[in-house]
């Protein structure tokens, strides 16, 4: 079964370097999933947590994933990146199929 979403090197990089220098119990895996899906759209929650009855878990290289059924269908497309710069450092979640493009 594929991801629903796309963790790209860089993101899974970072996950594996969290979790081996945090100190993050071997049986725990990387939680995505979205928090509200009213009118005021969905956010997005990462974090390590342990497997639960309801989730599919994708494994990748060092790390699981665990997602919530219910919350499969708002991660389709969705692509997780981690980004280091001068201005800022952090997990980015975009849609790159939803971003408004400039008219040429």
């Amino acid at each position: 079964m594929e991801i629903p979403l796309t963790i790209t090197d860089n993101a899974l990089v970072e996950i594996q370097n969290i979790k081996n220098h945090k100190n993050i119990p071997e049986k725990y895996g990387l939680r995505v999933g979205v928090k509200g899906a009213g009118c005021a759209g969905v956010s997005y929650i990462l974090g390590f947590d342990t497997v639960k009855n309801d989730d599919v878990t994708y494994s990748l290289p060092g790390v699981d994933v665990h997602i919530a059924k219910k919350d499969t269908m708002y991660l389709i497309g969705l692509v997780l990146d981690f980004y280091e710069g001068d201005d800022a450092r952090g997990f980015h979640f975009s849609h790159p199929d939803q971003e408004v493009k400039p008219s040429s």
